[in-house]
């Protein structure tokens, strides 16, 4: 039985045009990053076995990298919205009315 949520959320456009726009700035650095990756692959996959370090080939390495760029930039993500937010002085839960 559900009657729905008991408050609504609403963000301000300004809040959401900015996780919008800092969103798609840090795609669109991971997919650069991870298109360098598919290329390096496709063009020359030789290079993927070269021992970078500790015994670790360049393939590991960049998979590895790229795991933690997108942890990294999940978090500078979370940071700048977090920092809009404070910015702007939005509560965050509204009612329907606009008013906390």
């Amino acid at each position: 039985m559900d009657h729905g949520p008991t408050t609504e959320y609403h963000e301000c456009d300004e809040l959401l045009k900015y996780k919008q726009k800092a969103g798609l700035q840090l795609f669109f650095i991971y997919s650069g990053i991870y298109g360098i990756f598919v290329l390096l692959n496709t063009l020359f996959p030789s290079m993927m076995e070269s021992v970078i370090f500790f015994g670790l080939n360049l393939a590991i390495v960049y998979g590895f990298g790229l795991i933690i760029t997108a942890i990294l930039l999940g978090l500078v993500y979370n940071n700048r919205c977090t920092r809009m937010e404070k910015r702007l002085d939005t509560g965050g839960i509204k009612t329907e009315g606009g008013k906390e």
